[in-house]
């Protein structure tokens, strides 16, 4: 019970919950495509909310979520924060289309290490997709995955602040 608890708490620090984590961001991700394609639109601050989908880990991911992202950018590197718990992470933009951006986010928080791989189209002040999460626990020992568990969650997003216009 302990475990499933801790790994919950793991859970929630992923922007789904209000918690304080520190992402690893020793070796910063750049964007892998130019920064001039991404809306402006795209930076600011967002409510979010999630509905799960389906799971393989019903006990560890929660059913419905709201939080808050903030998205911004400094040269090269594209940042998501919550405002609400300090957490941070350095996001790789891995495709653009049109208003369609697809981007990833890694954390590692002990022997796991949990990617976000986040599917939006965006629109004026809004956007909806998906959030596929995949939490890898690694041993200790051989450092080999020992369990993957994942998760699928429909989002929507709603501007709160920072520059409204598609570009």
């Amino acid at each position: 019970m302990k475990k499933s608890i801790v790994l919950f708490l793991i859970i929630c620090a992923t922007f789904l919950c209000n918690l304080t984590v520190n992402a690893d961001t020793s070796s910063p991700k750049l964007l892998t495509g130019s920064v001039t394609e991404i809306p402006k639109s795209f930076f600011g601050l967002w409510r979010v909310s999630s509905k799960l989908i389906e799971t393989d880990s019903p006990a560890i991911f929660q059913e419905n979520n709201i939080d808050l992202w903030n998205l911004s950018r400094v040269g090269d590197v594209i940042t998501l924060s919550n405002p609400f718990n300090g957490a941070s992470a350095t996001v790789t933009v891995d495709s653009i289309d049109n208003k369609y951006i697809v981007f990833t986010k890694t954390g590692k928080y002990g022997s796991k290490i949990l990617t976000d791989t986040v599917n939006i189209d965006l629109s004026e002040e809004s956007f909806e997709g998906v959030d596929l999460i995949k939490l890898e626990t690694y041993s200790d020992v051989s450092g080999k995955i020992v369990k993957t568990e994942t998760a699928k969650y429909s989002i929507k997003g709603e501007k709160i602040a920072g520059k409204c216009r598609l570009e």
